[in-house]
């Protein structure tokens, strides 16, 4: 997965890379983002990070807010997602800012059609 930044710091996913990619690099690279996709709550993050803009971060504890979980278990699901590479963060100081990595869902929409295919 290729990930650039724009000027205002977002990060985003170029989809036209995986035309250049082979079809069980594909599968590797699906199977890696969907594990991040392996539990209720990370889903549940997703969606609220998919409805806000970019430049309108969520802080963990918006998420704790509105999840029944504890904030240690939202920073848990928050590290899964940043390694599988659905969101970003940065540390502003005793808060953790993130958002939902731009163009994540079409990445994965063309993973999944380029993995499925033969």
């Amino acid at each position: 997965m290729t990930v650039g930044e724009n000027r205002c710091g977002q990060r985003f996913v170029d989809v036209g890379f995986l035309e250049k990619t082979d079809h069980e690099t594909c599968k590797k690279m699906l199977a890696s983002l969907s594990k991040g996709l392996a539990h209720p709550a990370r889903i549940e993050i997703i969606r609220m990070l998919s409805n806000k803009p970019p430049e309108k971060r969520c802080i963990c504890s918006d998420i704790v807010k509105v999840l029944p979980l504890a904030q240690a278990s939202v920073s848990q699901h928050l590290k899964i997602l940043k390694e599988a590479g659905w969101v970003y963060g940065e540390i502003d100081g005793p808060r953790v800012c993130c958002s939902l990595v731009g163009n994540i869902m079409e990445y994965y929409e063309e993973l999944m059609r380029k993995a499925t295919q033969e």
